[in-house]
């Protein structure tokens, strides 16, 4: 398939130019907090602007990134930051909004991250006009930070289900329960690998949820125990579960997800819009395709940007494609977006609950293992066996969290996902996965936009 010839040929790369197809950036908290100097060309491009080349520098701006999220300009003005993920970061100030990939070279295999300067990145006013490409720099140097994303190639073979594997989990424990998938075995192993989020998305330092403040553990307290946007009173405001296939695009997924759940949210189900994946696989320079990727550059910074078009723009493929949206369709976009608790790093339980109840479904990122492919039902937790014949590299999985709950038998608490690989899969294509505890990350990387009906 062209995905796995894509990937083959990625891993075979000694270096990477200012191509948005992959990232394997690897940059840390620390890395990024800092002064740095900012250089922009003219602000005046629209959305279509490219930023491959910078171009003549007309603004110089000095921005001072602080704890937690807190950004200072040369003149004292305010405004705020976040990283996105590893992969570089987002600054806020002066009704101005940048954003731009750390610089690497290398490739999954291996790379080396420089976190004191970008790629040339993008910038727009906040009314998403004016646009203009820069460049930054950090005026400290920090250490190249060297990694491997893949630590072993891989493979081509057929991915093979591992019954005792199955049999293992299944007699260790009782919170769940592991089954056979055949279709599974019609995908190769880095097939496989890619359903579960690809090399674009793996996290070797996932962050730790924040603690919770005594006024976020009372607001909480006020919630109801059990809740899922499936059954608000009788009514679903979730829309059907797909499959991403062969292609590492769950991010994709995840954000078409939450804003078509919170566009029937807004209108009452009277729209009830399934939003084209393909189009961000295809046609964002803020997606890394079927490598992989994140949920805030596509249902945050690119539906605001660039806004997303129905499925039948652009209808799903499962490939690297060239970007064929109809130019005619009308696009919908998000006015606000951020990662639950303000910034990356900032998000907890608590966060978590509120905003789900509060606002509706959120993208959640977490880390597969390979037992989580062999999910059948009941609470997931990671129980530790690895599959003998495949073994798979850890990735974060985006998915959306739709609910929450408590088991009545054993009083465990749990969260409800929505996952893109099928209804035949899990629980209906949902999974249930322990609550409180922060199992596989997945209460660390929530993330919020607000859709404009």
């Amino acid at each position: 398939m062209l995905v796995s010839s894509t990937l083959r040929a990625v891993l075979l790369a000694v270096c990477v130019s200012l191509a948005w197809s992959d990232t394997p950036a690897n940059c840390l908290y620390e890395d990024i907090r800092g002064t740095w100097t900012f250089q922009e060309t003219e602000r005046s491009g629209d959305s279509s602007l490219s930023c491959d080349e910078l171009g003549p520098v007309v603004h110089t701006k000095t921005f001072t990134l602080s704890f937690p999220n807190n950004v200072m300009d040369e003149f004292g003005n305010e405004g705020t930051w976040t990283m996105i993920y590893n992969q570089g970061f987002e600054v806020n100030i002066n009704e101005r909004s940048y954003f731009a990939f750390s610089y690497y070279e290398g490739d999954f295999t291996s790379s080396t991250s420089y976190c004191d300067r970008t790629f040339s990145g993008w910038s727009r006013d906040k009314t998403v006009r004016n646009w203009s490409c820069f460049s930054a720099q950090k005026n400290t140097k920090t250490t190249p930070r060297v990694s491997r994303k893949i630590a072993t190639p891989l493979s081509t073979r057929a991915f093979k289900n591992d019954l005792k594997m199955v049999e293992e989990i299944n007699s260790s424990q009782t919170s769940w329960q592991a089954k056979v998938y055949p279709l599974h075995e019609k995908y190769s192993v880095e097939e496989m690998f890619l359903r579960g989020g690809g090399p674009g998305s793996v996290l070797p330092n996932p962050p730790s949820p924040a603690p919770a403040t005594p006024e976020q553990k009372t607001r909480v307290s006020f919630l109801p125990e059990n809740f899922d946007w499936r059954d608000v009173e009788g009514v679903n405001y979730v829309s059907a579960v797909r499959d991403q296939a062969s292609c590492g695009s769950c991010y994709t997924f995840a954000s078409m997800a939450q804003l078509e759940a919170r566009l029937r949210m807004v209108t009452r189900n009277q729209r009830q819009d399934v939003f084209s994946t393909q189009d961000a696989v295809s046609c964002s320079v803020l997606s890394q395709g079927c490598m992989g990727g994140f949920a805030y550059l596509i249902a945050g910074r690119y539906a605001v940007d660039q806004g997303v078009v129905a499925e039948e723009c652009n209808p799903y493929t499962a490939l690297d494609d060239p970007c064929d949206t109809d130019t005619s369709c009308a696009r919908t976009y998000v006015s606000e977006y951020e990662y639950v608790g303000g910034y990356y790093g900032a998000c907890n339980e608590e966060l978590m609950l509120q905003a789900l109840v509060e606002k509706g479904p959120l993208p959640v990122g977490y880390m597969v293992y390979d037992d989580f492919y062999n999910y059948g039902g009941g609470i997931y937790h990671h129980t530790g066996f690895k599959n003998d014949f495949n073994p798979l590299e850890v990735t974060s999985h985006a998915v959306l969290l739709v609910g929450y709950g408590v088991d009545n038998a054993t009083g465990e608490k749990y969260w409800t996902c929505k996952n893109s690989w099928g209804a035949d899969w899990g629980e209906d294509g949902f999974f249930r996965i322990r609550r409180g505890s922060n199992e596989c990350s997945i209460e660390s990387m929530a993330f919020d936009a607000t859709v404009i009906p």
